[in-house]
C-alpha cells in the first residue's frame, strides 16, 4: 500500500547499542536523541550528518530510564544498580552520581522548570531531589510492590506513579500526601504520563490495554484494546490530540483521542518494542525495543502547526497558572473490538532509501562524584582524572603517566583510542566475535 503524505515516515535506524533500548528521549532543541540500553550505556546521538556519536559509561547494569533536562544542559539516567546519574551531555560527558535506592531504579522525570527530579524504584518508593543542590529532598511511601514509573504533571503540582502493586496514585507535591488512586484488578501499569494540559493521563497496561483517565472527576474516558500483548510506554503529543504506545507485540500504535480510534499501526521493529517519545515539538518521534536499534519517525499526521501548540504549552510552565482544561472529548469507555479502518505502516516491505547511522562512537567515562541522599555532591574532576576509569582501580596508574593521558584526551580523535574504552579493544572484539557465532548459530 503507498504511503500517503500524512503518514508517518521512518527516516533514520540508529545502531550502536549491543543489547535492547529501554528508553529513548529528545533534548529540548531537537537535533539530539539520548537512549539507554541493557548494555549499561548511555547513548547519544547527533542528528546532523557524519555526525559522531557519544557512549557514556558509568553505570553497572541495566540503564532503565534517561531523560533530558527541561533546558538541554542535564542528563538523568535511571539504572538497575540502584543509582541515578546526572550527565553533562557534551563530549567529556562528567557525571555525579546519587546513591539514590536501596533496589533497581525503574524510572527519573524532571519537573518542567528543571527545578526537580522524581526517580521510582523496585523499593517501593518514589523520591524527589532538589537539582540545584542535587541532595535528596523528600520520599513518597504507599506503594506496596515495585514501583515502575513517576511523572510530574505539566505544572509540578502533582506526580503519577504506577506500580506492579495494580495501583496508579496520584501525590500532591506540596502535602506529599497520595490525594488519588486508581486501582485495576486485571493487571498493572508498566507506564505512565500526563496529557500535555496536565488533566488526563495515559496508562500502558501489562493486560495488553491504554487507558486515559481523567483526574479531576476520577473517571475513566477512553480503554483501548488495540495490542496484543503488554504495553510498554505511551507517549502524548505536544498537542494532545495523538497517543503513541509501545508494545511486546512489535508494533507501534497511533491513537486519534479526539475521535478515539485507533489511525495508524507501525511495523519497524523485530521483538518487543520498550520505549517511545515525541520530539519536544512532535514532529519527530522515537522508538526502540528488543532488537537494539533506534529509530527515527517523522510524524507527519498531526496538521496542527507544532510551533504554535509549544508556545501555547510553554506558557502553562508558570508556576501560578492553573492547570489549562482543553478537553479530550472522549465517548463512553469502549474496548476496540471488531474491524477498525486503520493504517498499517510497515518500512520493511518499501524500498525506501533509508539512512542507517552507524556513527563512529566515542566512549566517555566517567569519574564523578557521589551523592548519597545525605551529602553535596564534590567538585568535578578534570580531564587526567576521566581517564583512569579505563582501569579497574585508579590507584594503579602512577602519577607519572597522567600528564601523557591529559595530552591524549586534549587532542580526542574521532574515533575511541584505546585508552577512551571502557573496556580493551581486545576484550571488546572477542565478545563481538562470540556475538556473530551466536547470530549464526540462531539463524
Amino acid at each position: 500500500m503507498a504511503s500517503a503524505p500524512e503518514d508517518p515516515v521512518l527516516e533514520r535506524y540508529f545502531k550502536g547499542h549491543k543489547a535492547a533500548i529501554t528508553s529513548v528521549d529528545f533534548s529540548p532543541n531537537g537535533k539530539q536523541l539520548a537512549t539507554a540500553s541493557w548494555d549499561t550505556f548511555l547513548m547519544l546521538w547527533n542528528f546532523k550528518p557524519q555526525a559522531r556519536a557519544f557512549r557514556y559509561v558509568g553505570h553497572k547494569d541495566v540503564i532503565t530510564s534517561v531523560q533530558f533536562s527541561p533546558l538541554g544542559n542535564l542528563l538523568a539516567s535511571a539504572s538497575r544498580d540502584r543509582t541515578v546519574r546526572l550527565w553533562i551531555p557534551d563530549k567529556r560527558g562528567k557525571s555525579s552520581e546519587f546513591k539514590a535506592h536501596t533496589a533497581p531504579v525503574r524510572s527519573v522525570d524532571f519537573s518542567a522548570d528543571g527545578q526537580f527530579l522524581a526517580t521510582a524504584s523496585e523499593d517501593k518508593s518514589i523520591k524527589v531531589w532538589n537539582m540545584y543542590r542535587q541532595r535528596f529532598l523528600y520520599s513518597l511511601y504507599r506503594h506496596t510492590h515495585w514501583v515502575r514509573c513517576a511523572k510530574f504533571s505539566p505544572d509540578g503540582r502533582l506526580i503519577v506513579s504506577c506500580s506492579e502493586d495494580k495501583t496508579i496514585k496520584i501525590w500532591d507535591t506540596t502535602s506529599k500526601q497520595c490525594v488519588n488512586n486508581f486501582s485495576d484488578s486485571i493487571g498493572f501499569a508498566n507506564f505512565v504520563e500526563f496529557n500535555p494540559n496536565g488533566t488526563c493521563i495515559a496508562s500502558a497496561g501489562s493486560d495488553h490495554t491504554v487507558k486515559i483517565w481523567d483526574i479531576r472527576v476520577n473517571k475513566l474516558l477512553q480503554h483501548y484494546q488495540v495490542h496484543s500483548c503488554g504495553v510498554n510506554c505511551v507517549s502524548f503529543h505536544p498537542s494532545g490530540n495523538y497517543l503513541i504506545t509501545a508494545s511486546s507485540d512489535g508494533t507501534l500504535k497511533i491513537l486519534d483521542l479526539l475521535e478515539g480510534r485507533l489511525i495508524y499501526t507501525l511495523q519497524g521493529h523485530t521483538g518487543p518494542v520498550f520505549t517511545v517519545s515525541f520530539s519536544k515539538g512532535g514532529e519527530l518521534f522515537s522508538s526502540g525495543g528488543a532488537d537494539a536499534q533506534v529509530l527515527l519517525w517523522r510524524t507527519n499526521f498531526d496538521e496542527l502547526n507544532c510551533k504554535d501548540v509549544y508556545k501555547k504549552s510553554l506558557k502553562r510552565l508558570h508556576f501560578d497558572s492553573p492547570p489549562h482544561l482543553l478537553d479530550i472529548y472522549p465517548r463512553t469507555p469502549h474496548p476496540h473490538e471488531g474491524k477498525i479502518e486503520t493504517v498499517e505502516i510497515n518500512p520493511k516491505l518499501e524500498v525506501i532509501d533509508l539512512q542507517t547511522s552507524t556513527p563512529p562512537v566515542v566512549d566517555v567515562l566517567s569519574f564523578d562524584s557521589t551523592t548519597t541522599t545525605e551529602t553535596i555532591v564534590r567538585s568535578l574532576p578534570d580531564k587526567g582524572e576521566e581517564m583512569c576509569g579505563y582501569f579497574i582501580n585508579p590507584s594503579l596508574m602512577s602519577s607519572e603517566s597522567s600528564p601523557a593521558l591529559k595530552k591524549k584526551t586534549d587532542d580526542m580523535s574521532d574515533l575511541p583510542s584505546e585508552s577512551q574504552r571502557s573496556i580493551p579493544l581486545a576484550v571488546t572484539e572477542a565478545l563481538e566475535h562470540i556475538m556473530e557465532q551466536l547470530n549464526v548459530l540462531t539463524e
